[in-house]
């Protein structure tokens, strides 16, 4: 299941503080839209499972980047149409 989870949480289970998510996002570590999304000005949601990716996976970005590509196909926008 794909979730984007709050800062708290996102901090919570990663072990990580909210300084270092911030760091991460602003200095581009992560994608937004991928690993994390802005809801609005003050409002930021984490892909939890992504980012637990990327924390085993830093050191082999070819290996991310696959789970990218898994997460992406799984959107359901990229689902096909069933045809009638």
């Amino acid at each position: 299941m794909l979730l984007f989870v709050s800062k708290k949480t996102a901090s919570e289970c990663l072990n990580l503080s909210g300084s270092t998510l911030k760091k991460y996002r602003l200095q581009g570590d992560w994608i937004e839209g991928i690993h994390w999304v802005r809801l609005n000005s003050r409002c930021v949601r984490y892909n939890l499972e992504l980012i637990q990716d990327w924390l085993h996976n830093r050191g082999n970005p070819k290996a991310h980047m696959r789970a990218i590509e898994t997460y992406q196909k799984q959107l359901l926008s990229n689902q096909r149409k069933s045809r009638k």
